[in-house]
């Protein structure tokens, strides 16, 4: 594979990477990676662990091209915070500008750029197809078509089930307090919300409120162009029964979606280690690569 230095955006300038076939004869088909929750850097590192460098240099193997680059927060953490940003300004600029990058250049077949996003990525992948992408396809990696906080309410539950008797007691407090804000968070005003914290005072309700008023699901159900959901039934951050099976219902009447559900992969569609959302940070510790075989469904569909 060749890798080419680039540059994503003007504004905020972030480094990527451009991943090419050794071999393109003609333009070849190109995958937009987008990035999960949190300050990711290009490769996507958790733990010992690599997701998307190991997905570029897969796909870079089976004749198809790739871009990837640090996440927006991963650089400018700081600057983000301090002006209240959204999920557009955090992931779905960044992932358009990637986009047109590509079409601009002759060795990208500009009709066959599809995007690949993963975990939180995955869920705002239909939005910003919608917000300038306009994708040949969607690859939905380990995501959900719920909003964001029913999934965080959902994690602190299974993570208070886990828990000892003290623990349980003080996160059982924290919890209810979290449950009532999001009760409550569409009547709040943008600048109530903005003042508003979550999970720490720098997690603005505001953010939540901006994503949730434009869900996954409005997007997802006018959508005709090819989708692949993807999800490993390991995965402790998302569910088969509430995620992946949603996910079967929203797009029961598509003729053109895919579903891969894998057995015993964790939520980077490796083999599960602990399984255990409580041991999250071990889970990644183990130095593993992507499946072999979930790469090679990826590129199937692509070329397919």
């Amino acid at each position: 594979m060749i890798e080419e230095k680039i540059t994503i955006g003007t504004k905020y300038p972030l480094t990527g990477l451009l991943t090419m076939p050794e071999i393109c004869s003609a333009p070849c088909p190109a995958v937009v990676l987008v990035h999960g929750s949190g300050a990711n850097d290009m490769d996507e590192k958790v733990g010992n662990t690599y997701f998307f460098r190991d997905l570029a240099a897969g796909l870079a193997t089976r004749g198809i091209a790739t871009i990837r680059y640090h996440k927006r927060t991963f650089v400018y953490g700081k600057e983000l915070v301090a002006n209240d940003f959204t999920v557009r300004e955090e992931t779905i600029e960044d992932a358009v500008f990637a986009t047109d990058l590509l079409r601009k250049d002759p060795r990208i077949d500009p009709n066959l750029i599809f995007v690949a996003g993963h975990s939180m990525g995955g869920m705002l992948a239909p939005r910003i197809d919608a917000e300038g992408g306009n994708f040949a396809g969607l690859i939905i990696l380990a995501a959900s078509p719920r909003r964001i906080e029913e999934i965080i309410i959902e994690q602190q539950d299974n993570y208070l089930k886990e828990a000892n008797v003290v623990i349980k007691w003080i996160a059982k407090k924290q919890i209810g307090k979290l449950r009532k804000k999001f009760e409550r968070m569409y009547e709040m005003t943008d600048d109530e919300a903005k003042a508003t914290s979550f999970l720490g005072k720098y997690n603005k309700m505001y953010y939540l409120k901006e994503w949730g008023l434009k869900p996954s699901v409005d997007y997802l159900k006018d959508l005709q162009k090819p989708i692949l959901v993807m999800q490993g039934d390991a995965d402790f951050h998302v569910s088969v029964e509430n995620d992946f099976n949603k996910y079967k219902e929203i797009l029961a009447g598509h003729q053109n979606a895919s579903f891969k559900l894998y057995s015993a992969l964790n939520h980077l569609f490796m083999p599960s280690v602990y399984g255990n959302i409580k041991k999250a940070l071990k889970e990644y510790k183990k130095a593993q690569k992507i499946e072999e075989y979930v790469i090679d469904d990826i590129a199937d569909w692509v070329k397919n």
